[in-house]
């Protein structure tokens, strides 16, 4: 697939990586040249140094014949101008922008068409981080929580801990511990490295672990891997630009939620616009202001305003001063290696959250979700079983019987409203929501392949 992506930026440059060792054609525009040489040094990429929504520029990257145009500058303006003259000028078959701003995504259903903008897909970075922390502060000791077929069923990561029921015994135990609960552990990292799960394999404190189940049992299986957290109640957040106020605003019902914004306007618009939620004008990483609001009694720190050594810092602060749990989002991926595991408890990265929603997009077959995982070494993605026993590879076929990429698993599969757990002898069936985890990305092409019915062979 020939790909131009605009922007070479942590999320086009993320994007670039994830997509060129998968045998696409892969430009990527910017004004900067050192992204670019960067880029080009350690991929086999093509770049073009220039305004990414020039018709020129947008020529000489190749949109006359490219698949597909990925606009993801820091400007909505510049992705947006750029969506518009590929489709007027080039007819580039597929075209999606970043969107960050709220005044274009509240409208977003009247403005994006073809007759008018036209943006085939919109993604905007603040929502997708927004929703993926409300499903952390949703399932506390959770390291990551991937939801599938409207939400029906869920990957979680969690850490595996002493007190854990199950760590210490053989996977194969779940079943004499939840007899009524159908749960399957998809992943196994142990010192970074990947272990595939057998029924015999002992869970081992350390342990990264990957597992899917029905979304209704997911706190019954982070039992069995660590003494279960209680609910989070008084929450703290640092920051009040559109991730904080929309996290505010999704929490503020059900949690005791205190916002801190520096900037005084900003503070006081706030203070309307949030029912429930206590706004305090001031710096988070004021000692006096986090001692006078009980620090030590908030269950979770969250810190997401726009710079990253400001919610590092804030977030350390607080949990000096006892605040029990930390989320920090951090926009460069290096201080995400830094910190996770010390004093934060959770980094969040919004490259990935982007890159995972952009990837859905991307792929061939009909695959609804995908989420990058292990700093994009993995993938977990969700795909449509379409055809039937003459046309498809899956269809009909046994679980035992299909033929995956090595390192491929799959765990799930959800047929209408029912979430069932994969077994050998489970058969797929057309229209099946067949749930996936993959150890090593670099086979997502067959896997692709796998789900696409003959006639729509490439």
């Amino acid at each position: 697939m020939k790909i131009v992506i605009l922007g070479g930026g942590e999320v086009g440059g993320t994007l670039a990586e994830n997509l060129a060792g998968e045998d696409n054609d892969i430009t990527v525009v910017d004004n900067d040249p050192t992204k670019l040489a960067m880029l080009a040094e350690y991929h086999d990429i093509r770049t073009v140094q220039g305004h990414a929504s020039y018709p020129r520029v947008l020529r000489n990257a190749g949109c006359e014949d490219a698949d597909m145009l990925i606009a993801v500058t820091q400007s909505d303006e510049t992705n947006m101008m750029a969506c518009q003259i590929a489709y007027t000028m080039f007819r580039t078959p597929k075209r999606i922008a970043r969107v960050r701003s709220e005044e274009y995504i509240d409208f977003r259903d009247q403005l994006f068409h073809k007759d008018d903008m036209p943006v085939d897909h919109v993604i905007s970075p603040e929502q997708k981080v927004t929703q993926y922390i409300k499903r952390l502060v949703d399932y506390p000791g959770a390291l990551q929580v991937m939801e599938f077929a409207s939400g029906r069923a869920s990957l979680v990561a969690v850490k595996a801990y002493y007190g854990g029921k199950l760590v210490g015994h053989a996977i194969s135990s779940l079943k004499d511990h939840m007899p009524n609960v159908e749960t399957r552990v998809a992943a196994i990292f142990r010192q970074g490295k990947a272990i595939k799960p057998m029924g015999t394999t002992i869970i081992e404190a350390g342990d990264e672990v990957f597992f899917i189940a029905d979304t209704r049992y997911v706190r019954m299986v982070m039992e069995e891997m660590q003494k279960l957290e209680h609910q989070y109640r008084r929450i703290m957040i640092a920051g009040g630009g559109n991730v904080g106020a929309g996290l505010a605003r999704m929490l503020e019902d059900n949690h005791q939620v205190k916002l801190i914004e520096r900037n005084q306007e900003r503070a006081e618009q706030l203070n309307e616009s949030l029912s429930h939620t206590t706004i305090l004008q001031g710096d988070a990483s004021n000692h006096r202001l986090l001692s006078d609001e009980h620090i030590e009694d908030v269950d979770v720190f969250i810190a997401v305003t726009n710079d990253d050594e400001a919610n590092i810092m804030s977030a350390m602060l607080a949990k000096k001063m006892g605040a029990k749990k930390t989320m920090v989002l951090i926009q460069r991926q290096a201080y995400v290696d830094l910190v996770q595991d010390d004093v934060i408890d959770i980094a969040i990265s919004p490259q990935r959250a982007t890159v995972s929603a952009l990837l859905s997009l991307i792929r061939k077959a009909d695959i609804v979700n995908a989420y990058s995982l292990r700093k994009g070494a993995a993938e977990a993605i969700e795909a449509i079983a379409h055809g039937d026993e003459k046309t498809s590879k899956v269809v009909g076929k046994a679980i035992n019987e299909i033929k995956l990429p090595p390192g491929t698993t799959i765990g799930a599969i959800v047929r209408g409203h029912e979430v069932m757990i994969a077994h050998d002898d489970t058969i797929v069936q057309a229209d099946d929501h067949v749930i996936m985890f993959l150890v090593d990305k670099k086979y997502i092409r067959e896997v692709e392949r796998l789900f696409q019915p003959s006639a729509l062979f490439f």
